[in-house]
């Protein structure tokens, strides 16, 4: 019986495994005492003002990530595409986790006051209480909401549904752009995020005989048993 659950679903008990993984070594990771890291910093990161009305497309980054991985794992049939959307988050948390261990980093960007006051500076405040400048680089929230948006533009069941595409490609543009205004990522986090993005989509959607497609078309097998 355990034999044939888990050759039916494992694939799905692959999400809540990694996030145990990642989440206790990310809070490792926030929570040491008594290091120093690197600071990352760039002469372009003076060219973006603080904007704190991205503060809306930062928060519903996390809705954005939840809702695509479980509609991929749940709603859509196509096994391979929801292992390759996995696969990339997967791999991109983990280079992160591996960065942010060998290579303490952070910055110094975040403002000592708001230029207005208001509900969105009142979110940006609530958001640096929760939310270190430290382990920044590379972004997550870019690299996440790209490889999301990657797996729904490519999504055979959303092709005749542009307006999701759409709706999915402007939330992405603006949480990259958020992550920037809201100084929570220096141009540097961002700009080695997309450059991770286009490493691991190469890997992960291209090669048709690498060894990760290989897994996916047995996991895919399995599940259509």
């Amino acid at each position: 019986m355990t034999r044939e659950f888990l050759r039916k679903h494992g694939t799905k008990l692959l999400v809540p495994l990694f996030m145990v993984f990642y989440m206790v070594s990310f809070f490792y990771l926030e929570n040491r005492v008594n290091y120093r890291f690197h600071v990352i910093h760039s002469s372009f990161d003076k060219m973006v003002p603080f904007c704190e009305y991205f503060v809306v497309p930062y928060f519903l980054w996390f809705f954005y990530i939840a809702f695509t991985v479980l509609w991929f794992m749940f709603k859509n049939k196509d096994q391979k595409e929801y292992l390759q959307l996995i696969f990339n988050l997967g791999i991109g948390m983990t280079v992160f986790i591996f960065v942010s261990w060998i290579y303490p980093n952070g910055h110094l960007l975040r403002p000592i006051e708001f230029p207005r006051e208001n509900i969105f500076t009142d979110m940006v405040r609530f958001l640096y209480t929760i939310d270190t400048p430290t382990n920044v680089l590379p972004s997550i929230h870019v690299y996440n909401s790209i490889a999301a948006f990657i797996a729904i533009a490519r999504c055979k069941a959303l092709k005749n549904k542009r307006w999701v595409v759409w709706g999915a490609f402007v939330l992405t543009i603006s949480i990259v752009a958020a992550t920037m205004f809201l100084k929570q990522h220096t141009v540097v986090d961002v700009v080695l995020a997309l450059a991770m993005n286009v490493v691991v989509c190469i890997l992960v959607y291209r090669p048709e005989n690498s060894s990760i497609l290989v897994h996916q078309r047995e996991y895919s097998g399995a599940e259509n048993s």
